[in-house]
């Protein structure tokens, strides 16, 4: 089985997982290798419920007896484990969080065994490589939240500043590791916080700058924090509403970049898609008060 072990430290506040950008996503199904002690406990397991198990449908009941049998008494010879230092089972598995979609249904052949040094003969075998994209499945990101400036509630055409602590927004990484007849591997993925894009929640506003697009300092924060003298100077990341929020409140998005690139075993790695993770939150925009003499 694959083993997953993460750099994210515990706390901190609520986290989530890391989106891809463009139309890649991680893998939806692969094969992965199983002992053949692994492979009969599966297999017995699997056979001794179904067939004990009350009101279960006699085709469910032949089903995996056929299924047992092949790999019992059948093509091969109780789950071949007389050959359990020569060799492993290859088996299909599909993410569990995805296992309707399309792609999940194509890795459809049936348990395989495979010589210990041969390549197994399928697309999504595991690989360095396809174990750091499950990795970045696993990626776990905090909260995008923005210090702002006005704090409270902020007013019509006054610029707010925003910005990110350097201590919440650091390298996250998480490694897969297989270790099953024979087959070494493990690839971690690594994900690196490069900008905040700030996206008002009404068109009647202003970013700073003007794309919206706040790049990461060389200290790891982001943006700039409000202090006293600063009112007349334009904040290097932040924005400006045009209108109140009236009785409600506008909801500001703010979604953090991620830089993701990969290393393996064998000296293997390389660059994965851009991630994104962000949340909303909510801007109380007030009208200026003005009292004439």
């Amino acid at each position: 089985m694959i083993r997953y072990t993460s750099s994210t430290p515990p706390g901190g506040g609520s986290r989530g997982n890391v989106t891809p950008t463009g139309n890649w996503t991680p893998p939806a199904c692969w094969y992965e290798p199983r002992s053949a002690e692994e492979f009969s406990k599966y297999v017995e397991n699997m056979y001794d419920e179904t067939v004990n198990t009350p009101g279960q449908h006699s085709y469910a009941k032949a089903s995996v007896g056929m299924f047992r049998d092949e790999y019992k008494d059948g093509k091969y010879q109780n789950y071949n484990l007389d050959k359990k230092d020569e060799g492993s089972w290859w088996v299909a598995v599909r993410d569990e969080d995805r296992w309707t979609e399309p792609e999940a249904q194509l890795c459809d052949r049936q348990p395989f065994w495979v010589e210990n040094g041969d390549a197994p003969p399928v697309e999504n075998a595991v690989t360095p490589q396809v174990l750091a994209e499950l990795a970045y499945n696993r990626i776990q990101l905090p909260t995008t939240e923005v210090t702002l400036a006005p704090e409270a509630a902020t007013k019509v055409n006054l610029p707010t500043w925003a910005w990110l602590d350097k201590a919440k927004f650091k390298e996250v990484s998480v490694t897969a590791a297989l270790d099953v007849g024979g087959l070494n591997i493990q690839a971690t993925t690594a994900a690196k916080p490069v900008s905040l894009k700030l996206q008002p929640g009404t068109e009647d506003a202003e970013t700073y700058p003007a794309s919206g697009e706040c790049v990461i300092n060389a200290d790891g924060s982001i943006g700039e924090p409000y202090a006293k003298g600063k009112a007349d100077q334009t904040p290097p990341c932040g924005l400006k509403y045009l209108r109140s929020s009236g009785n409600g409140t506008f909801k500001l998005q703010a979604t953090i970049t991620w830089d993701i690139a990969w290393t393996g075993t064998g000296g293997t790695g390389g660059d994965l898609p851009n991630g994104t993770f962000g949340n909303e939150q909510a801007v109380t925009v007030q009208e200026i008060q003005s009292v004439n003499r």
